[in-house]
């Protein structure tokens, strides 16, 4: 059993990576497409939500293919520790009434993968055999 447990634990962490970004690009692609629910502003690149809309999407597409993955998960991590203190911390201090446990778990998941890596299904892998 451990063997097969060791033999999956990249895959599973490919996996990892694949649907947390899946779930990450929906923000900024709602931010700057209105997709998949429509925005409530309108999108403007040089503001906070614009920055962040262009890391969420671009950054979680780089996420889904495991390119570069360490140095964008570690801004990715950045990115939601920022926004839960910006946008979420001064509501209340837990992150159930305040409406950021997604900016956490984000924020947590994408420290695992700077120190991990992206697993074996990934460009990096892909890269680094050659």
């Amino acid at each position: 059993m451990k063997d097969l447990l060791n033999r999956w634990q990249p895959r599973v962490l490919s996996l990892l990576r694949i649907v947390t970004a899946f779930l990450f690009m929906q923000h900024g692609a709602q931010k700057i497409l209105g997709f998949p629910a429509p925005q409530r502003h309108p999108f403007e690149l040089f503001s906070l939500s614009g920055v962040a809309g262009i890391l969420e999407l671009f950054g979680g597409f780089l996420m889904l293919i495991g390119l570069f993955t360490r140095p964008t998960a570690f801004v990715l991590s950045g990115l939601m520790a920022f926004a839960y203190f910006i946008a979420h911390a001064p509501q209340s201090f837990w992150p159930l009434t305040n409406g950021g446990e997604s900016a956490v778990l984000f924020c947590f998941v994408f420290l695992y993968l700077f120190v991990a890596g992206g697993g074996s299904w990934s460009v990096d892998q892909l890269r680094g055999r050659r």
